[in-house]
């Protein structure tokens, strides 16, 4: 393989991560494909697993796209940035409170990527008035400098598109051939296990059902079709069918605040047949 084509570590954290899941992945994923397309960004490890020639990576998170073209167009300037801020709580609580969207691209990656990588076990989650609102993490040394990895990042994001958009109108962009991985917030397992805040309108029954419509279109059109999801009961009810196969998928729980409920769990990737 090429060099620059290689697997590379990507440059965020994120809650449902699939870094460690790709091995299990690998038999499922199409062998060739014409364009990759990841509606729900995250730390975007398939993307930089994959490293597809042509891709289009989208999410409704500006602060997240922003984050991405920041890094892509001005990787400098990021790491001028990044190593100004000290590691210290303080600082951390002031970052939490700065009106970010009013700053430059340069700033919003910076600023996520500072707070990413300090703060409580590596999640963005925002209230209903878009604010940050993880705890500091109270890490010895968190590796937010980490110039290797971010400059290597931001080559493999040159000429890939990043787009502002819901999920359903990204994949009606998709033509046949292409490949389209969906890694939506999960259906819960349980009442407390739900995490969807990392916007600020959550992502509640309708919009899996909207996911799983759009999922059965783009697979009847011939675009290769993969979604992430929990192993609840819900997610066997809304892709039972013909369309897909339910492959299960051991993961890694990491959420949760006490080491002691922290696991293995079951997913699902959901594959169009």
């Amino acid at each position: 393989m090429d060099r620059d084509r290689q697997p590379i570590r990507p440059f965020l954290k994120w809650a449902g991560g699939k870094r460690a899941l790709i091995a299990q992945f690998a038999a499922y994923l199409p062998s060739g494909f014409k364009r990759y397309r990841e509606p729900f960004v995250g730390s975007a490890a398939l993307f930089f697993h994959l490293a597809p020639a042509r891709a289009t990576l989208s999410d409704n998170n500006e602060r997240l796209i922003r984050t991405y073209r920041g890094l892509r167009d001005h990787p400098g300037e990021v790491l001028a940035r990044l190593r100004s801020y000290p590691h210290d709580r303080e600082f951390f609580l002031q970052m939490r409170t700065r009106d970010i969207d009013a700053q430059e691209d340069p700033d919003v990656a910076a600023w996520m990527i500072y707070l990413n990588k300090t703060g409580y076990n590596g999640l963005y989650r925002v209230n209903s008035k878009n604010r940050f609102n993880v705890p500091f993490g109270d890490y010895k040394k968190p590796n937010y400098r980490d110039e290797a990895t971010l400059r290597r990042c931001a080559a493999r994001l040159k000429g890939v598109k990043l787009e502002v958009v819901d999920f359903e109108k990204a994949a009606g962009w998709a033509r046949r051939g292409d490949f389209v991985y969906f890694d939506p917030p999960y259906v819960p397992l349980s009442a407390t296990s739900s995490f969807t805040s990392y916007t600020q309108h959550g992502f509640a029954d309708d919009a899996q059902r909207r996911l799983r419509d759009a999922a059965v279109r783009l697979r009847r059109r011939g675009v290769h079709v993969c979604v992430s999801n929990s192993s609840a009961p819900r997610v066997y009810e809304l892709y039972e069918g013909d369309d897909f196969d339910l492959v299960p998928i051991q993961a890694r729980r990491s959420i949760s605040t006490r080491s002691d409920r922290r696991g293995m769990v079951r997913e699902l990737l959901i594959v169009g047949r």
